[in-house]
């Protein structure tokens, strides 16, 4: 970003006015900036809302549903079951690894907080 006698430019675009201007920017509704980044990301949203349906689903199941690779897959499950939103059980049918996942009271609570803020914000949109 530059500034400019009051007038700060991003990539080509004007942000402010000229020194001492009274024009503010459009306002955000508030507590967009509050969302729970850990859920806001799309696999991660993903995977929750699938396991919310289902009392519990395997790594292949949700790969599956999601379209999402192994590496990935596994990337966003680990952050997930570090923050206590998943519980993950691993067992062998044979010499095949079975990986189950659940959703835990924490996530179901993190995931209710996340659809009641977001409808909070789309309403606060639509009420400007």
């Amino acid at each position: 970003m530059a500034r400019r006698a009051g007038v700060v430019e991003d990539r080509g675009r004007r942000i402010g006015g000229q020194p001492g201007s009274r024009r503010r920017p459009k306002a955000r509704p508030a507590g967009a900036k509050d969302l729970d980044r850990l859920i806001h990301e799309r696999s991660r949203l993903g995977i929750l809302s699938a396991l919310a349906v289902n009392e519990a689903l395997s790594f292949n199941e949700i790969k599956g549903l999601l379209g999402l690779t192994d590496g990935s897959l596994s990337v966003h499950a680990r952050k997930l079951e570090n923050a206590g939103y998943l519980a993950c059980s691993k067992s062998f049918a044979g010499r095949l690894p079975h990986t189950e996942y659940r959703l835990t009271a924490a996530g179901r609570r993190a995931l209710e907080e996340y659809l009641d803020h977001m409808e909070a914000l789309i309403r606060a949109v639509k009420d400007l």
